[in-house]
């Protein structure tokens, strides 16, 4: 399954940072990805692949990058 976007609600709402498991693998989410999240709800993260030192974890690792506050949005109209 790939998967490019994430939103809050489809990580559960998460209240906490933390490194959590979904069906995709293992995300980490962080204090600052929590506060975009808070102030912005609707907004999605682009998923980002990274490299585990440890071989420990089995599944993909995954940490949050860029975000689009209103990811369903009509694009904005602009007047010359």
């Amino acid at each position: 399954m790939a998967v490019d976007k994430i939103t809050w609600d489809r990580v559960g709402r998460v209240t906490e940072p933390g490194r959590y498991m979904y069906t995709f693998g293992w995300l980490t989410i962080t204090a600052g990805d929590l506060e975009i999240w808070k102030r912005y709800p609707r907004a999605a993260f682009t998923l980002l692949a990274q490299r585990s030192g440890s071989h420990e974890s089995a599944g993909e690792e995954f940490h949050l990058g860029a975000f689009d506050v209103a990811p369903d949005a009509p694009p904005a109209i602009t007047t010359h």
